[in-house]
């Protein structure tokens, strides 16, 4: 039993001296949702006729608000094209369909800014 306890306890120090590996904020896994939402709305708006860079433009924001490393940007600027790309694949003109769904991401994504900046801001 001694034996067994003073192994784990070996254990334990040695993974305390490991370098910690960077943990993701808890707040990046809202803003990658975020970002998504807003390559989807930026997709579905410009199809629907809103000719605008507006969720563009919110998404440049959110990275300069944030100035992420450089892995993190990418995954951020991924989350946006991969949400662009999704609706790019099923709509191809405006529908109904894809005037409920713009309107449905806008509130979602209105929702988690509010959020975030309840829960993580300053």
């Amino acid at each position: 039993m001694a034996r067994g306890a003073l192994f784990l306890l070996t254990i334990a120090v040695g993974l305390a001296a490991l370098p910690a590996r960077a943990a993701e904020a808890p707040f990046e896994t809202r803003l990658l949702r975020l970002s998504e939402i807003l390559g989807s709305l930026h997709y579905l708006r410009n199809l629907c006729g809103d000719r605008t860079n507006q969720w563009r433009d919110e998404m440049e924001a959110l990275l300069t608000a944030e100035n992420p490393e450089p892995a993190m940007r990418a995954r951020y600027v991924s989350s946006f094209n991969n949400g662009y790309r999704s609706f790019g694949a099923s709509y191809t003109s405006c529908t109904q369909s894809a005037r409920l769904a713009a309107e449905r991401y806008r509130v979602e994504g209105q929702a988690l800014s509010r959020d975030i900046a309840i829960r993580f801001g300053n």
